[in-house]
């Protein structure tokens, strides 16, 4: 991990819900944040962890899972650039009730907590911001979550491929950034079904599979599938 300051001049934050403060309190945020670059497979945040910075995800791709009660990892969700990672607990508990993991080499941003929560407690407008961010963190991993369980093996596959392919990459070709086991954690299946669901994909001709990297070569096929499956 490596940790340099930035400059007010190349702050990302007044692209963010930052639109409503001041230019004081943006310039004396953005100065005093703090940017961390993550490898692939660094914690970022660990599952009890207190909670001392509010922090945003820059770039790369993260996963957010918890530990169950037989010490399984189970994903929650992920999280793709100008997600603020720490949302979830940091206004509700003095420590993490998740774990964030780098599934891509990954660059996030640290705030100074006390500071965000002072300009929260002067400025109305501000907090009705944040306090919508809370809220559409909080209900896509409701509704994502839900629409995974309401599906079949093969639709839960295909949703997780689409994800990937039209939210997160943006084109039907991209490497994989999870493992297949990671992808089962996430769904709720055996990682042996995964396994054989993207097989079949494969026969069927509706993807093409080189190790970690996905072709959709029959997106239509696949969007029926998780639409239906």
């Amino acid at each position: 991990m490596n940790t340099f300051e930035c400059t007010c001049e190349r702050c990302h934050l007044k692209t963010l819900f930052f639109k409503h403060i001041t230019k004081n309190e943006i310039r004396s945020i953005c100065t005093q944040k703090v940017e961390h670059n993550y490898e692939k497979g660094d914690v970022i945040l660990r599952e009890g962890d207190p909670i001392k910075n509010f922090l945003y995800l820059k770039d790369g791709l993260v996963k957010l899972s918890r530990t169950t009660g037989d010490d399984k990892e189970q994903i929650i969700s992920f999280a793709k650039p100008f997600d603020f990672v720490s949302l979830l607990s940091v206004f509700s508990s003095d420590s993490y009730h998740y774990t964030v993991t780098a599934i891509e080499d990954s660059t996030t941003c640290e705030l100074d907590l006390e500071q965000v929560k002072e300009i929260a407690r002067e400025n109305g407008v501000f907090t009705l911001d944040l306090m919508t961010r809370v809220s559409e963190a909080t209900d896509r991993i409701i509704l994502d979550n839900l629409e995974i369980k309401q599906k079949h093996l093969h639709g839960r596959v295909a949703y997780v491929l689409l994800f990937f392919a039209d939210k997160v990459y943006e084109r039907d070709d991209f490497e994989l950034p999870i493992s297949r086991k990671e992808i089962a954690e996430y769904i709720g299946m055996t990682t042996e079904n995964v396994i054989r669901t993207l097989s079949e994909f494969k026969k069927d001709k509706i993807i093409r599979i080189f190790g970690k990297e996905i072709d959709i070569i029959d997106k239509e096929r696949l969007e029926s599938i998780s639409l239906h499956g």
